[in-house]
């Protein structure tokens, strides 16, 4: 990759990589679905049809269906990060990379993040995420700890927390 012209490491971003942002990086003048778009406007080979269908279908998938002509002041918190997440899956990247994903969020909101996250790592993209939630980092399937810049520990957990029975055993509010 050190021999790649700037321009192809653009395309790799751009197609092989899906990025969420701990504050999301929405347009705040923008509806969730051109959000969401909007890496697709860098890809030449996809029209404005299937840019739209595409986009549609990565809000479908986090259950933002409703939402999509929603601006960002119009959702929630957990909402605004679902479509981080579907902007990050509109080019159905092999590598998603997540900074502080939940650091935002509320304990449910952040346990459905943390499912999603499993499905999709069930469905095989790679999910590398930094969070300072201990809780958080039990869903994960392997957890390397950074110390002053150098790897203290890296631990394989064989058996990760399941995150939609932990949002069944969450007591119930009103």
């Amino acid at each position: 990759m050190s021999q790649m012209k700037p321009d192809e490491l653009a395309d790799i971003r751009n197609t092989k990589i899906g990025f969420i942002f701990q504050s999301y990086n929405l347009l705040a003048r923008t509806t969730a679905l051109e959000n969401v778009e909007l890496p697709l406007l860098y890809n030449k080979k996809i029209g404005p049809r299937e840019r739209k269908e595409r986009a549609m279908e990565a809000l479908r998938k986090v259950g933002l269906e409703d939402r999509m002509h929603h601006r960002p002041n119009e959702l929630s918190g957990g909402q605004q990060q679902r479509v981080s997440i579907a902007r990050a899956l509109v080019n159905n990247p092999v590598v998603i990379l997540a900074d502080e994903p939940t650091g935002n969020l509320d304990t449910l909101t952040s346990y459905q993040i943390m499912e999603q996250f499993q499905e999709l790592n069930a469905n095989g993209i790679t999910l590398v995420m930094v969070t300072h939630e201990q809780d958080i980092a039990a869903f994960t399937k392997r957890n390397v700890v950074f110390k002053d810049g150098m790897i203290i520990k890296d631990i394989v957990n064989p058996s990760p927390q399941n995150a939609k029975l932990m949002i069944k055993e969450l007591p119930v509010t009103d």
